[in-house]
């Protein structure tokens, strides 16, 4: 089960009853709910902490992760979290949020002798007819005496390709098996593309998306111990067609427990790994894999954990939260199912109440298939995010069941701020078995710990009843969240009966206006901003999907660093530990859907999104889908429409936009959506905004300029592109105009997959600004250029060109100064003015020695510099990287970037020697990259040739303390040691004391 909507609200101004409407409820509510720990009890396998709704450890409260990381933002987060800690209740009995990273067995693909099974009676034989009219033949071809013996009717099984290739509808019609269920449910494995449904000739639902499982109730038109005739209109639109999959007939939802499902099955010569785990990257590569999936061959595999539960916990409300599988998931627990959940890229909970063993050991088993692609692009499989236990009082906040939002007017110029009022939404549950009264208490914080305002309110709610409580808080002197100082508030939510807490929900939010222009662009806090932001998928090198808490940070301190303010998530709701981390350091959020459909299973993921990222105040834009054909036709703005009303249930407080690649002039999209996204094609931006001067526009996507870091021509067989790729006709039509409000760059970081321009030997692709490993490419430096007001100078390419002297090689400069003046070896080449938004080029004829440029103010002084020298051969490696502490949760990784040095310890701009890692003591090598898209020695190995000069290793910690150290050596290399160390969490902070463990939002 999981969790959408809800059945009533009840609305409090300043505690007293406003309004009590009914609302309607999308999904069945269920007595679960995510949980702040407040206990310190261990529960196998993991010890619990206390932790905050949304992703916060709540004893750092928006802080740092560790003592060395970010030490600005460590101390602020540790007075935060010590205030914190004596504010909150200690006391709430049974409220516990139980990390289940550890410890899970694993096993790649299936298990010999083991079928999984559906439970129910399998619809195989059928009748079909294609149908030009479709739906519009509705009432005769779903009708229950309709007679398909004869005439154009064909024999079909599940599983048949009847369309071959044909774009269109087909009718398929069968009778369904008797069973004595009064209300059975029909299971759909797969249908290609989309299905209507009807039954005795009533409509019953529609599905769109292809080849996914859906499930349709039958009870409002089965008739008991009758006749039941099924109709099927399937719609496709394009390769392979027809009811693809096995069809049950079911008296209940679920898959039999078999094999690893079973609790007594022997896992012991399984694989121990620890979350987040993608067990796709492990593989070896193969030319005959998909090559949009990185040619990486996919298969099915197990996961299977124990924990013990004791016998107290019964009578409490139990269930399971997991932030991401990819994809398909079933999963067990004692042997009694769970559940499936399609989508890879959602986050989702199961109710355990019933199937969980108090007093003693229950197993937790899941099945993964990701053999069925959602996108383009490398997307892994495993259980590559987090995974938590909940216990919790019957009485509780509901999953996702907090929403702060602020109303406050823009600063002024002078930027004087005025008082905020908080609107707080909270949805509380009642598994109890008969009414309580309770007093619901929501106290906001701000970031120094201080209270900045209360408001307590009785509630009452029936047995098993859900309802919505509104309240408003009003901050006097709010400290606004911005880029530069990304203030964070938490709210405490508290239930307390007879004055004593029974559950305790704690939500960060951040205090701010958002405000899209149609003529100026986007505002903050009514300052104006150039989004500058880049698009970017999951992946990392030598990690694949299961990129830990720490990395995700690491990754956004990067963009900052060159100059970008924000983060298009492509194409998909993120993990939330990356929404934390543009929370906590300040970096805006194009957040992202990925299936586009009016489906009651494709509303059901934007409801999902919104639910749980809401409260993230880097959010500044929903985007509903990436690049549809059906964005200029009406049907698709009947589509969008359905998917912009679903969003606006849970938030208006954000436009609902789109990434088109056309269709802007059409009625279909643009006629719905708040904020008009463009792809590339720039020379629509000046037309739009004449013909639709009230609708603000961004650049949802541009670029995608393939470049190889450090490569200066195109070579097929090695998969190099040219860095002489620019990309100043990107963002110059950006920066130039002000009622674009900003563009996406395609990509912040090369990924695995979909490779560009090339095929095998081409793993990944080549669009990043960074590559692959965070290694910047020359293009990474226009950017910054322009996106950052330091001045700056870089050279292209570097300066070691055996046996090409006196040869002309075309040299670049990116600069924001300006004027740039060239010198080789002390001698001026000339100086040019720099073009806004451009870059300068010069023909040298190669002599070895020294490249040097000097930027120049407006009055002639030098301001910055840049030189490339021609370097000598390997001597050395060295080791450096960003932090060296690390702490001991066995999920906390650190990237440490390899250099090959020469005797003057300058990097070998061509230096490719095989570098080999050791680590001894409290860790291990987690990972390797190098960012070349040809090289296909394995991500989990101890050893990487270097690229151009650069390789990657990550160095990951276990559970136990003390000192790591590692070793880099190379054959005729002087080798490199780094020293490390593995920290205890700190006190208070649970098992992980990270900062970036994070729990999905309630």
């Amino acid at each position: 089960m999981r969790i959408a909507g809800f059945s009533k609200r009840a609305i409090y101004r300043n505690g007293v009853l406003a309004n009590n409407a009914a609302m309607s409820n999308q999904a069945q509510p269920f007595p679960c709910a995510d949980r702040c720990e407040q206990s310190s009890e261990r529960l196998h396998p993991v010890v619990g902490g206390w932790r905050s709704h949304a992703g916060q450890s709540s004893a750092q409260c928006g802080g740092a992760r560790t003592r060395s990381f970010w030490p600005w933002l460590a101390q602020v987060s540790c007075l935060a979290g010590l205030l914190l800690m004596g504010l909150a209740p200690a006391h709430a009995a049974g409220t516990r949020r139980v990390l289940l990273d550890a410890g899970w067995r694993f096993h790649r693909g299936e298990v010999p002798g083991t079928q999984i099974r559906l439970s129910g009676l399998p619809v195989k034989q059928w009748r079909w007819v294609a149908d030009a009219n479709g739906p519009n033949d509705a009432d005769k071809m779903a009708a229950p005496g309709l007679d398909t013996a004869g005439g154009d009717w064909k024999d079909a099984r599940t599983g048949d390709d009847t369309f071959r290739g044909r774009i269109g509808f087909s009718w398929y019609r069968t009778v369904l098996p008797e069973t004595s269920a009064a209300a059975p449910m029909l299971h759909f494995d797969g249908v290609d593309d989309n299905a209507t449904v009807y039954l005795n000739g009533q409509r019953l639902i529609h599905h769109t998306g292809w080849d996914e499982p859906f499930d349709v109730p039958l009870k409002p038109a089965w008739r008991a111990g009758g006749r039941n005739v099924l109709a099927v209109l399937v719609e496709n639109t394009a390769g392979m067609g027809g009811i693809t999959a096995p069809v049950f007939l079911q008296e209940k939802r679920g898959y039999e427990a078999v094999g690893p499902a079973l609790p007594g099955f022997d896992d012991h010569d399984w694989r121990t790994v620890h979350l987040p785990h993608d067990f796709i990257v492990e593989g070896k590569f193969d030319p005959k894999a998909d090559r949009n999936h990185g040619y990486l061959p996919t298969t099915t595999g197990w996961y299977r954990n124990t924990f013990d539960l004791p016998a107290s916990d019964k009578g409490q409300s139990l269930w399971l939260d997991f932030e991401g599988i990819y994809r398909d998931s079933l999963v067990w627990l004692n042997g009694h199912f769970l559940g499936r959940h399609a989508s890879g890229y959602t986050s989702f909970h199961y109710d355990i109440t019933q199937a969980a063993n108090y007093g003693g050991q229950n197993v937790l088993a899941v099945h993964v298939d990701p053999r069925h692609f959602e996108g383009w692009w490398y997307e892994g499989g495993g259980i590559y995010r987090h995974v938590w236990l909940n216990v919790a009082n019957p009485l509780h906040v509901a999953p996702w069941g907090t929403f702060v939002t602020a109303k406050l007017a823009e600063p002024s110029a002078d930027g004087e701020v005025g008082p905020a009022t908080l609107h707080i939404e909270t949805t509380l549950v009642n598994a109890n078995a008969s009414g309580k009264a309770a007093t619901l208490v929501s106290k906001a914080l701000d970031d120094g710990g201080e209270v900045a305002g209360t408001s307590s309110i009785p509630v009452r709610l029936a047995a098993g009843e859900r309802l919505e409580f509104r309240q408003e808080i009003v901050v006097r002197q709010p400290r606004l969240w911005s880029l530069e100082m990304p203030h964070l508030y938490h709210l405490v939510t508290t239930i307390e009966e007879d004055g004593q807490p029974v559950d305790t929900v704690q939500t960060p939010f951040g205090i701010r206006t958002i405000r899209f222009d149609a003529n100026k662009g986007f505002f903050l806090n009514g300052k104006h901003v150039k989004i500058q932001g880049t698009c970017n998928h999951q992946d990392f090198a030598g990690l694949g999907i299961a990129v830990p808490d720490t990395l995700e940070y690491w990754r956004v301190e990067k963009l900052k660093e060159m100059g970008a303010n924000a983060w298009r998530m492509s194409h998909n709701p993120p993990t939330p530990s990356l929404l934390d981390a543009c929370d906590r350091l300040g970096m805006l959020v194009m957040d992202e859907n990925r299936h586009l459909g009016d489906s009651p299973e494709n509303l059901a993921e934007v409801a999902n999104m919104v639910q749980r990222d809401r409260n993230h105040p880097s959010i500044i834009m929903w985007s509903m889908c990436n690049e549809q054909p059906q964005a200029r036709t009406e049907a698709g703005g009947r589509v969008f429409a359905a998917m912009r009303a679903t969003v606006l249930k849970y938030d208006e407080t954000r436009p609902v936009s789109c990434a088109m690649n056309s269709g802007w002039f059409g009625n279909g999209f643009t006629d719905v959506e708040d904020l008009m996204g463009v792809n590339y094609n720039t020379q629509v931006y000046d037309r739009f905004h004449h013909e639709h001067p009230n609708m603000p526009m961004f650049a949802s996507e541009t670029a995608s300029t393939t470049t190889t870091r450090g490569e200066y021509a195109n070579n097929r067989q090695k998969a190099y592109v040219t860095s002489y790729h620019t990309t100043d006709g990107s963002w110059r039509p950006v920066g130039e105009r002000p009622f674009m409000a900003g563009s996406f760059v395609w990509t912040g970081f090369d990924y695995k997959g979909e490779p560009t321009p090339y095929n095998w030997p081409s793993i990944n692709s080549h669009f990043g600004i960074m590559d692959i490993c965070g290694f910047p490419k020359d293009n990474y430096y226009y950017y910054l250029s322009w996106w950052k007001h330091e001045p700056i100078v870089h050279l292209m390419p570097h300066w070691n060109w055996p046996g090409r002297e006196g040869q002309t090689i075309k040299v670049i400069a990116f600069s924001n100064c300006p004027r740039v003046e060239l010198f080789l070896n002390g001698q001026s080449l000339g100086a040019k003015e720099v073009p806004r938004y451009g870059h300068l080029e010069w023909n040298v004829k190669y002599a070895p020695g020294t490249l040097e440029a000097k930027g120049y103010d407006a009055s002639g002084a030098a301001i910055a510099t840049d030189s490339d020298e021609t370097t000598g051969a390997p001597a050395s490696l060295r080791l450096t990287t960003s932090r060296t502490t690390l702490n001991a949760d066995a999920e906390d990784l650190i990237p440490v970037e390899v250099d090959v040095l020469d005797a003057q310890g300058r990097i070998v701009p061509t230096a490719d020697n095989l570098v080999t890692f050791e680590v001894s003591g409290a860790g291990h090598v987690a990972g390797v990259g190098n960012g070349d898209a040809g090289d296909h020695d394995p991500d989990k190995a101890s050893y990487r040739h270097a690229f151009n000069g650069k390789c990657l290793v990550i160095v990951g910690a276990g559970n136990e303390t003390g000192s790591i150290q590692l070793t880099a050596t190379s054959a005729g290399l002087q080798s490199a040691t780094l020293d490390l160390q593995a920290l205890t969490p700190r006190a208070g902070l649970g098992e992980a004391g990270t900062m970036a463990r994070t729990p999905p939002s309630r």
